[in-house]
């Protein structure tokens, strides 16, 4: 499934940054020259995820593995280009299947655990979904369930594989044909989902080109080649299939994978594997500072930490620099496939590294890495006219050959997320500092993140709009010292009802939203406070919340 236009293509392989070189080529040359290397290692709590054994997988059972289950896929009818959607919590099944489903010729499609009927019907339908592999429960829910009754009302939906469908499959016969199944370069190699202003997710695709480059830029974040790198987060979307999956499939190494996120536990996987490189939230950053099993703790392994979701801070980096002399870098990332890292080499200076990313593209500037020579980045104001003066803010455009070509089967978001030149409009603001760097000024989106999670806050007030008992509703974020936001409401009642939160989370349940998109604070209004035009300040909210919880 290539969805590059031939200028595109042609535009970044004269360039020299787009080859003829898949992810599967660049894991399969590692696995024959280190068969006996450990190449992934589960969560030490596997059992309670999914009642079976944490294993560590060399990388000649990896390959097997991904042979024999890219075999039964294609024994199951999956073949070029259809589309399979995976639901999986962290395990080494779920890296394999990346694999395994290209090696098959199809499109992988992975979806965190919290999702429901009303994200993944969504999926499907847009995507015509030929197949979801899922598990049978999780945490007392039916997954299972929910995929049948998907499959029951979809047109394209026709298998729903379970997670012993999946121990299965990695055991059969790998067929030798399977070499000759084409996969080019340019072929869409993952389908991941954002969720931001729009109601329902966005899939953004990303070809093996594009991960290439956007791999590339792991080194400004202190990855090296056979790192031992740990994910704390899905293993589903950019901030750990984008800084530690496929910087694996390239530079080689080990993955421990963690879920869900537990303190006690990563510090344990960190110290007994020797970790090396990490990506983190700066939730998880604080807490792992003030658990006091961290006291003590010997990280020396830790060579790099990045920070993403939101800029971490200073006062964090001050304090694993000096307890185990770890220096923390910054990243700013979407699953369109826009970074830019903040590292120690490229910004040296740490109290501008807690704020201050690269200028890509800045005239006269290099960088640590090769890659960013060809990304391009401008700050633009609400005309769309460049800005080029120190500390002017405005909203950041992005191109460059790790960007994905456009939301998947969604031309109506592609005609104003893009430019006349290609650059996609990031919807986030920064400020310019000097000719160097750019600051990140605000959230330009209207989501909430909590705990990582990107809420669409427009998402939750359509949903509760259509309660009966609820006449107007505004949704926010409630700052939060451990997940960094939850979601908050304003509500305006009809007339004579009375509305409980209860109420409003029994009424998502039963439209099958994700419980973390639930709604964890309430207060009644008479009005919500809207301009002259009718448009809804949100501002006035938050800062009405953030007064109150000063106040308490």
């Amino acid at each position: 499934m290539i969805i590059a236009t031939p200028e595109r293509i042609e535009e970044y392989m004269k360039a020299g940054v787009w080859g003829e070189k898949t992810l599967i080529d660049a894991f399969k040359a590692h696995a024959g020259q280190m068969p006996a290397t450990v190449a992934f290692i589960d969560p030490l709590n596997k059992m309670d995820l999914i009642g079976r054994e944490p294993a560590r997988i060399t990388y000649a059972d990896f390959d097997r593995a991904v042979d024999a289950t890219a075999t039964a896929l294609r024994r199951e009818g999956i073949g070029k280009d259809d589309i399979v959607v995976v639901q999986l919590p962290n395990c080494w099944e779920l890296a394999m299947l990346y694999l395994a489903i290209a090696r098959a010729g199809g499109v992988i499609s992975p979806l965190p655990m919290q999702w429901r009927e009303n994200e993944i019907g969504y999926v499907c339908e847009l995507t015509k979904a030929r197949a979801i592999i899922t598990v049978e429960d999780f945490h007392g829910f039916s997954h299972v369930e929910m995929a049948r009754s998907l499959a029951g009302k979809s047109h394209s939906l026709e298998k729903v594989f379970t997670y012993g469908d999946l121990v299965q499959m990695t055991s059969v016969d790998p067929d030798p044909e399977l070499d000759g199944i084409p996969v080019d370069a340019n072929d869409i190699f993952t389908i991941c989902w954002t969720s931001g202003t729009e109601a329902q997710p966005k899939g953004c695709p990303l070809s093996h080109n594009n991960w290439f480059c956007q791999s590339s830029l792991a080194h400004a974040g202190g990855v090296v080649p056979g790192d031992i790198m740990l994910t704390a987060g899905p293993l589903v979307n950019m901030a750990s299939v984008g800084t530690v999956y496929v910087p694996w499939l390239i530079y080689g190494g080990t993955v421990v994978l963690h879920h869900p996120f537990d303190p006690a536990l990563l510090l344990k996987q960190m110290v007994m594997e020797k970790i090396n490189y990490t990506l983190l939230v700066p939730a998880v950053v604080n807490l792992i500072l003030k658990h006091p099993l961290a006291e003590g703790v010997d990280l020396s392994s830790i060579r790099s930490i990045t920070v993403g979701s939101a800029p971490p801070s200073l006062w964090a980096m001050e304090e694993f620099k000096k307890r185990w002399d770890i220096d923390i870098g910054n990243i700013w990332g979407q699953n369109e496939g826009t970074a830019i890292i903040s590292g120690v080499k490229d910004v040296p200076d740490m109290k501008l590294r807690v704020d201050s990313l690269p200028r890509y593209g800045a005239p006269g500037v290099t960088w640590s890495v090769d890659i960013a020579r060809h990304i391009q980045t401008k700050i633009v104001n609400p005309d769309g006219n460049a800005l080029d003066e120190d500390g002017a803010v405005g909203e950041l455009l992005y191109r460059g050959p790790n960007v994905m070509p456009g939301y998947f089967r969604r031309a109506d978001l592609n005609e104003k997320s893009f430019d006349a030149e290609g650059y996609i409009r990031t919807g986030d603001v920064f400020q310019i500092v000097g000719d160097r760097y750019i600051r990140f000024f605000e959230r330009a989106k209207d989501i909430i993140i909590r705990g990582g999670n990107n809420i669409s806050a427009q998402e939750i007030e359509n949903l509760l709009l259509a309660h009966p008992k609820v006449q107007d509703i505004a949704a926010v974020g409630m700052p939060d010292e451990n997940l960094g936001e939850r979601t908050f409401v304003f509500l305006v009642p009809v007339q004579g009802e009375t509305v409980t939160l209860e109420d409003l989370t029994g009424f998502m349940k039963e439209k099958g939203v994700a419980i973390y998109k639930h709604p964890e604070g309430m207060e009644i209004v008479e009005a919500l406070p809207r301009n002259p035009v009718g448009k809804l300040l949100k501002k006035d909210l938050r800062k009405d919340l953030q007064e109150r919880i000063r106040n308490k």
